[in-house]
């Protein structure tokens, strides 16, 4: 008896249409939710912990919000949810969520903020529970973290629904109180980025085509047309950079090629050189001549991941106006076969000059990615870092915990893993050992050969010992993107598709340049 009463308060009101008269008065359109947040109570402590924003809105409603969560079951574990009706007229509908301990930081073991990451994950729950009510309005407690928790609530709430006639109700979410409303908004932008190049990366290929891309972030960038320049170098330009590398993967594709530059100027008297992002901007991979399986291949329209994260980098940061310079260079083409696709075997020449043969024509990331490299150089950079979905082995080594990074600048690294803490968007440190070197320079017909020469082992890894084959800064990170491209259920406050991963940490090292005084 006692848990059906239970159940009736907590799903009652709703599922007997026997709300409240002040409840029942609102009209869909101003109906407005609120996710409050709760954490673990310690052992001695006998009543139920509140945020600030939970403890006051049980106080506004004389206690009534303790009394629900006391009668209607167990107390609320890390990322779990109830929602109750008809507390509040201005609120009809409020979740409560799980926060864990309070005062839990850094974790050396899992290697980010467990805090800022329990927060965006039970934001995200509450968030997609009032979404599924049809609440178009909702208001999100800061539980401590205005920033964490507005990525939560703005992560959660994206679903690329474009071509669908039936769309999830779109939901504006909101900060509750007056607490830090400035991280709240750097926080919304941080999620918006990464929404950006989730968007990009879920579109149906023949709606982002190479040109189409470069269309769309020119777009994005339009607002801050007094900060930001735009070059779509064409293919009579790509040819005339000599980038022999790109234009062998682009042959096969009736879609011209396109290099993308971009040139955000946050700092115009900095004496310090750019940051300059390359992103791989293969926006449909079939593999070309050394063609994929047709199982899953609908996800290699996904294959841009890299371009779609430095684009999306660079539109975030000139929301937000960092203090740095940033320049953006995203080679884009499709990867085709047809009677004027590479063929295994071939030798083509890259920018820097050195000859490569390409045994295998789906290993052409690493192919449009030296051209670039080499080009990023004449930016005398002061710090150089591309992101690539590139290679399955990476999938294979870490899954979707954590980006592999590959790099030549202990600073660098240092860096790019601070980011990475504080976003909870993880990078994990790979190894560049010249045993990788030796097995992509030992080529019978050219200088490179674009496979490591030992079939399926190390593949990430003979991968980057290629790429750095067209590096000479002296501060340069590679970050394969591949196995973080999608998310099944791994990050809760992301839905299953493409990811838009690691969009906030770049955002957050480039932040962290704009910043440090003593940076290189």
């Amino acid at each position: 008896m006692l848990l059906r009463f239970r159940k009736f308060l907590i799903y009652g009101i709703r599922r007997h249409k026997c709300r409240p008269f002040s409840v029942s008065s609102v009209t869909s359109s101003s109906r407005k939710g609120l996710v409050l947040g709760v954490y673990d109570k310690d052992k001695d402590e006998g009543s139920i912990r509140f945020t600030d924003a939970g403890a006051s809105f049980d106080k506004l409603v004389s206690g009534k919000l303790t009394q629900m969560l006391s009668i209607s079951g167990p107390p609320l574990k890390m990322g779990k949810s109830r929602v109750f009706y008809g507390l509040h007229q201005d609120f009809p509908s409020v979740a409560v969520v799980g926060l864990g301990k309070k005062g839990v930081g850094v974790c050396g073991k899992e290697n980010w903020d467990i805090c800022r990451e329990n927060i965006r994950a039970a934001v995200s729950v509450g968030c997609k529970q009032l979404q599924d009510l049809e609440i178009p309005h909702v208001e999100v407690d800061s539980c401590g973290d205005s920033q964490s928790a507005a990525e939560g609530a703005v992560l959660s709430l994206f679903e690329y629904d474009e071509f669908k006639g039936k769309k999830k109700i779109h939901v504006t979410p909101q900060l509750h109180g007056s607490a830090d409303p400035g991280a709240w908004e750097k926080g919304v932008l941080y999620g918006d980025g990464q929404n950006l190049a989730r968007s990009l990366m879920e579109a149906p290929a023949n709606h982002v085509t190479p040109k189409l891309f470069a269309d769309t972030i020119e777009q994005k960038l339009s607002p801050f047309s007094d900060r930001v320049m735009i070059h779509k170098r064409p293919k009579s330009w790509i040819e005339s950079e000599q980038m022999g590398a790109f234009l062998s993967v682009s042959k096969g594709s009736e879609e011209p090629p396109i290099f993308l530059e971009v040139h955000y100027t946050g700092a115009p008297d900095s004496s310090k050189g750019p940051l300059v992002l390359v992103g791989k901007g293969i926006t449909f991979d079939s593999g070309g001549i050394s063609l994929k399986s047709s199982s899953g291949m609908d996800a290699m329209r996904a294959d841009m991941g890299g371009a779609a994260s430095v684009c999306s980098t660079i539109v975030t940061a000139a929301a937000l106006k960092l203090p740095v310079n940033i320049i953006g260079l995203t080679p884009l083409c499709e990867n085709m076969p047809s009677g004027k696709a590479t063929k295994p075997g071939d030798v083509v020449h890259a920018k820097n000059g050195k000859t490569i043969q390409v045994d295998n024509t789906d290993a052409e990331g690493r192919l449009i990615l030296a051209d670039a490299l080499c080009y990023a150089h004449s930016f005398n950079p002061r710090a150089l870092v591309n992101a690539a979905t590139l290679t399955g082995a990476m999938n294979v080594a870490l899954g979707s915990a954590a980006s592999g990074v590959f790099t030549n600048s202990d600073w660098l690294w240092d860096q790019l893993y601070k980011a990475s803490v504080i976003t909870g968007d993880r990078v994990w440190r790979m190894p560049l050992f010249q045993h990788y070197t030796r097995q992509v320079t030992e080529s019978a017909l050219a200088d490179l050969n674009n496979i490591g020469k030992y079939s399926g082992s190390a593949g990430a890894c003979t991968a980057a010992a290629f790429l750095q084959e067209f590096v000479t800064a002296s501060h340069w990170a590679h970050l394969d993107i591949a196995g973080v491209m999608t998310n099944k259920d791994e990050v809760p406050y992301l839905r299953k598709g493409m990811s838009g991963r690691p969009t906030r940490t770049l955002v957050e090292f480039a932040a962290g340049l704009a910043s440090d005084k003593h940076s290189k």
